[in-house]
């Protein structure tokens, strides 16, 4: 998948803005202030930072060269993807509606409706 296929994959995602919190070779993606993907620029070849259930990184890695267990995240839930190489697009964009809909999830009841555009009860 290339960077800007990935880009507009995450955001196409309601609510996710993108920004470089952690400098200008590092381009974070967000939905409701939390990180759902983190994208090294700098890096070769050029990878993702997505969440994933820890089940899933376990299969993922032992499957694909291009999946592993990034630094600087908690490895149990994070997964370092690698754009070129064994991991097929189509799955690159399954991980990264994954870790958006894991992010999600974990919202509170009102920051999950507001971005279904609804109220909060």
């Amino acid at each position: 998948m290339h960077l800007d296929a990935l880009r507009d994959r995450c955001l196409s995602k309601p609510g996710a803005t993108e920004g470089f919190p952690f400098g200008p070779d590092t381009l974070v993606f967000k939905v409701a202030g939390k990180m759902f993907a983190v994208v090294g620029l700098e890096r070769l070849p050029p990878a993702v930072v997505v969440k994933c259930e820890p089940e899933r990184s376990v299969e993922l890695r032992e499957r694909y060269d291009g999946v592993s267990d990034g630094p600087y995240f908690r490895t149990i839930h994070w997964n370092y993807v690698e754009l070129r190489g064994d991991v097929p697009s189509a799955l690159v964009a399954e991980l990264v509606d994954g870790s958006y809909d894991l992010v999600v999830a974990g919202l509170t009841k009102r920051a999950r409706a507001a971005l279904e555009g609804g109220a909060s009860t």
